[in-house]
């Protein structure tokens, strides 16, 4: 290994962890949402709605993040999305509504370059062929974070830690790890003028934007996340309470192997992607698996041990990774990072339409005479033809793995 791959890979390490750390951020706000009640003097719903802030960042600032970095490159972007993290989370401290507010916003806003630096840093500088792994691993470190978020933070505050605290504390790793991506990434490349940053940040949009291929990777992705980012993390507990009679702390417990089996599968999948130099079998093998554990969640969780069917959930929805990297390779490579930040926008705004309109649903068929169990079914059926509409799509992809790649370039060969 070369010395300036050695350093990128140190680089895109960092971003990594840097990724660990805002999922922490997302996700910590569910252990202690009856103090963030009684701090700000809100009812369930406006508590839910100030910790829900940190989406309204992360969607719009996945496109201007990806911009940034192909403009800028990562070393001058990267640190300032942690720099807002960091300060978002000490705003978040203070106690202030307005200023808590504003600091939920900053978190997903500066949150977003993490993903799509660490995806920048490893399409530019690390080899094409470990392309796939590389993000599946980032993808790994980031729900991680969302783990300890939850099963790190719930002890800490039990053993008597302020919640405004770990807030200030968090607040300040936010800085240091900006500091520290500063001197770590490599400088890019001087770029030449372009003129006006705002019409060539629109150009490049423009062309992710108007590929088919861009679209298709949005949707699949976020119809294969919509389960886990919904579904599990919004419902899952109140589900497996309310549907099966779980108690709080087994509900928690069972519902936190969705995310767990997330950090075996992103990786796993994106190394049998790389493996095989196909992505299309792969995306859709991890779907068919989804689409089989969702319908036994819902109709005949008992055919499996408890916490299996959890886990393998989690781990076949790792298969949404790989889209992040065909996107890449279906634009224009001095688009990458505008092509990355173009899924996420996707691929989160997906979710953030959708949650409340499973809402939505579940208010209005909870008003019948049907079970807890079959409120939930009625109201999630849609899920199991939203993974499959997602099969369906990954059949129209454009296969970009290396092994196809190889196939095309013999080929005209052989005519020649």
């Amino acid at each position: 290994m070369t010395a300036e791959a050695r350093v990128a890979g140190i680089a895109w390490l960092l971003t990594a962890v840097y990724y660990f750390y805002q999922y922490a951020l997302r996700s910590a706000p569910s252990v202690m949402l009856p103090q963030l009640s009684e701090t700000f003097g809100l009812d369930a719903l406006g508590t839910a709605s100030l910790v829900g802030l940190v989406y309204y960042g992360y969607s719009p600032f996945s496109l201007i993040s990806g911009a940034a970095m192909d403009r800028w490159g990562a070393r001058t972007v990267v640190p300032i999305g942690a720099l807002m993290a960091g300060s978002g989370a000490l705003l978040f401290a203070t106690g202030d509504l307005a200023a808590a507010q504003m600091g939920r916003f900053l978190q997903g806003a500066g949150g977003v370059f993490a993903l799509v630096g660490a995806v920048y840093i490893a399409s530019k500088s690390l080899p094409a062929s470990q392309a796939a792994t590389l993000i599946g691993v980032t993808q790994m470190f980031g729900m991680a974070g969302g783990s300890a978020g939850q099963f790190v933070v719930g002890p800490m505050l039990a053993a008597g830690l302020g919640w405004d605290r770990f807030w200030l504390g968090m607040g300040l790793v936010g800085l240091a790890i900006a500091v520290l991506l500063f001197f770590v990434i490599p400088r890019s490349p001087a770029k030449p003028s372009e003129g006006n940053w705002i019409a060539s940040a629109a150009k490049a949009m423009g062309v992710v934007f108007r590929n088919p291929q861009s679209i298709l990777c949005g949707f699949i992705a976020g119809l294969l996340f919509v389960p886990t980012t919904i579904f599990d993390m919004v419902w899952g507990v109140r589900f497996l309470q309310e549907a099966h009679g779980f108690d709080y702390g087994s509900a928690v417990l069972r519902s936190a192997t969705v995310p767990l089996g997330w950090i075996l599968g992103a990786p796993a999948f994106g190394w049998l992607s790389d493996k095989l130099g196909r992505r299309k079998p792969v995306i859709a093998g991890g779907a068919a698996v989804l689409l089989a554990c969702m319908a036994c969640v819902l109709y005949e969780p008992g055919i499996f041990p408890p916490y299996v069917l959890g886990t393998l959930m989690g781990f076949a929805s790792g298969a949404a990774m790989v889209p992040y990297t065909i996107v890449k390779e279906v634009n224009p490579p001095e688009y990458s990072g505008t092509a990355t930040g173009v899924l996420n926008f996707l691929n989160f705004t997906f979710s953030a339409l959708l949650g409340p309109v499973f809402g939505w649903i579940f208010q209005l068929v909870s008003n019948g005479s049907r079970t807890p169990l079959e409120t939930y079914q009625t109201t999630f059926h849609a899920l199991l033809y939203g993974i499959g509409v997602g099969i369906v799509l990954t059949f129209f992809l454009k296969e970009t793995g290396p092994a196809a790649r190889r196939t095309r370039e013999v080929v005209p060969q052989e005519m020649s």
